[in-house]
């Protein structure tokens, strides 16, 4: 993705969220539930292929489609990888 100042901005607002409440409020201003449950699952998908699952326990689990769990998977990159790594550590 390129980048932009606008989505800059964005970021740098949803780094100064502190807390799920806060997050839930803002995600709440900015999509849609529907937005913000796909890229939830999205998330969920990414984090199911990081472990290394078939992708029919991945559909079984979060009811994404084939095609979904596809497009997810070609973009799978150190992104995913550094958030999943940080919440590794924080279950510890």
């Amino acid at each position: 993705m390129e980048k932009d100042t606008a989505v800059d901005s964005f970021f740098e607002a949803v780094l100064t969220l502190r807390s799920k409440e806060e997050c839930y409020r803002f995600f709440s201003d900015a999509c849609t539930p529907k937005e913000i449950h796909a890229i939830a699952q999205r998330f969920n998908v990414g984090k199911m292929l990081y472990e290394k699952r078939l992708y029919s326990e991945i559909i079984k689990a979060t009811g994404a489609s084939t095609a979904t769990i596809s497009r997810v998977s070609r973009s799978t990159g150190d992104g995913y990888k550094i958030a999943f790594e940080r919440l590794k550590q924080t279950d510890e």
